[in-house]
């Protein structure tokens, strides 16, 4: 299909009055999240409703994209986490021959994947983190609440213990 090259009036992005075309956006679109790629490609995989790979090539495709979303993720953390060994080790495995050897080796790569993108997005440590430590986890609600009615009750105590003066 070949293209005009006269202005066009309606609907052109020409503007000005030298007729010089507008730009289409502003700024470079920001580089999409490699974690939210990475759940769509897995929800490709292990989704209620996605259906399995007809062919083997459809497999090799899905296997080429989880092992890139493996290869960005995995940059962004620790090189000693397990869920990053664990996705690193299948990802250096070959794709079965047979039908149901394939989709199974799909499957735990996907898992895998989708374990790597869970570290990542509960912030696990990069490699160039500044936190080298440990990570204190976080306090539940209902720890939360245990603490401060302990702290109530201990004030409560206090208050009821201190003699009375006042006449």
């Amino acid at each position: 299909m070949r293209l005009s090259l006269d202005p066009r009036r309606d609907g052109s992005q020409l503007v000005g009055e030298r007729r010089r075309q507008a730009p289409v956006t502003a700024a470079p679109a920001p580089e999409r999240d490699h974690v939210v790629a990475a759940s769509e490609t897995v929800t490709l995989v292990l989704g209620e409703a996605s259906p399995l790979p007809e062919s083997a090539a459809d497999v090799e495709d899905l296997v080429r994209l989880l092992r890139g979303h493996i290869a960005q993720l995995g940059a962004r953390t620790a090189p000693h986490v397990p869920a990053l060994l664990r996705a690193q080790r299948l990802c250096s495995d070959s794709i079965p021959e047979g039908y149901v050897s394939s989709r199974v080796h799909l499957v735990r790569l996907a898992k895998a994947t989708q374990e790597l993108t869970a570290y990542v997005e509960r912030g696990g440590l990069g490699p160039n983190s500044k936190e080298g430590g440990r990570r204190w986890p976080r306090p539940t609600l209902n720890v939360l609440r245990g603490t401060v009615f302990a702290l109530v009750l201990a004030c409560l105590i206090f208050a009821a213990s201190v003699p009375r003066t006042w006449r």
